[in-house]
């Protein structure tokens, strides 16, 4: 059998196909067997209110997608064309792996691949900002 393992802390909860599955008190694993599902784990989520830069809003708009919130077919759109803005910023070999990983998940409608790939970037981001600002 093959598929996601999720491991789940006691009380976590998971987006699992626009359902909301809270964990009970002791550690938790679920094998998620069905292809294509849509899987969020909201300590990953980020809020509406913290998409505030390039990456962040990139990854914002995957998560859209898979919590059932917004049409992939128009997202995707989106998503593609925030990407490529990204690739025109991160231009370092770590990056570009990252950023072409997310468009082929993406092409082949693999979401939460897509977010993995861009939430990767996330500390790239940080750091970047960070030392914009300093």
């Amino acid at each position: 059998m093959s598929g996601l393992i999720l491991k789940l802390s006691p009380k976590e909860r998971v987006l699992i196909n626009g359902a909301v599955i809270e964990n009970g008190e002791r550690r938790g694993r679920l094998a998620i067997v069905t292809p294509n599902a849509n899987i969020l784990r909201l300590r990953d989520a980020i809020h509406p209110t913290d998409a505030k830069t390039p990456v962040r809003r990139a990854c914002y708009l995957a998560q859209l997608v898979l919590s059932g919130d917004a049409d992939p077919q128009e997202t995707s759109q989106q998503l593609l064309c925030r990407i490529e803005e990204l690739s025109q910023v991160l231009t370092d070999q770590d990056s570009r792996g990252f950023l072409a990983s997310a468009t082929t998940a993406l092409v082949e409608q693999r979401y939460y691949m897509c977010l993995k790939a861009l939430r990767a970037l996330l500390p790239r981001e940080d750091r970047l900002l960070a030392a914009s600002f300093s």
